[in-house]
């Protein structure tokens, strides 16, 4: 009985052990604020985003009013707002460039990263009965008001411009990685993934 008993312990045991073991090549360690090291579970990330052209064909007068980012643990956020804007009015062609080219003028604009997203939105960025600008970026110049620091996948943005009723962004990103976009009413998101595998 004494020796049935201290196998099935050792058993119990071993099972605990082998529990420890996948917890923790399941687990990634991550330091909180107060610069404690902790184990969190690692996230499953969406795939199949692919990194191929995503265009919509639509277009509004609506004109832009800001750009602003976010950071998500699986991926950086880049969104257009068009506040007033139907989504099903908003119109974009969000791909992967060897260089951005400003519209209109053929001008070249340099965009740091391993890989280049254009952004085109099919909304001005001025009021089209004035002309007047309503989107306050410099062509050529980074984003105002958008900081990447700590950002996993975006690397810089450029403004290319406002013509003919399409507003033009460029955004820099580590590698050509995976990327969707989202419509809804106001907005254009695009999220570019951190990487291509399942794991962060």
């Amino acid at each position: 009985m004494r020796r049935s008993r201290a196998a099935w312990v050792a058993v119990v045991l071993a099972g605990t052990a082998l529990g420890t073991a996948t917890v923790a090549a399941d687990a990634a360690p991550v330091t909180d604020a107060s610069g404690t090291v902790r184990t969190a579970p690692t996230r499953v990330c969406p795939t199949g985003w692919g990194s191929l052209d995503k265009t919509r064909a639509a277009g509004t007068t609506t004109p832009v009013k800001d750009v602003r980012t976010g950071r998500h643990a699986c991926f950086d956020r880049f969104v257009v707002d068009v506040p007033g804007a139907r989504a099903a009015d908003l119109g974009h062609r969000v791909r992967y460039v060897d260089r951005l080219h400003q519209d209109g003028s053929g001008r070249p604009i340099a965009v740091g990263g391993g890989a280049v997203l254009e952004v085109r939105v099919a909304a001005p960025g001025y009021r089209p009965e004035t002309g007047a600008a309503t989107y306050p970026g410099r062509v050529g110049r980074p984003l105002p008001g958008v900081d990447l620091a700590g950002y996993r996948a975006f690397r810089d943005t450029r403004f290319a411009g406002s013509f003919e009723g399409e507003t033009q962004f460029g955004l820099g990103v580590r590698a050509r990685l995976p990327f969707r976009v989202l419509v809804q009413d106001g907005r254009v998101v695009v999220d570019v993934a951190h990487s291509w595998g399942r794991l962060i």
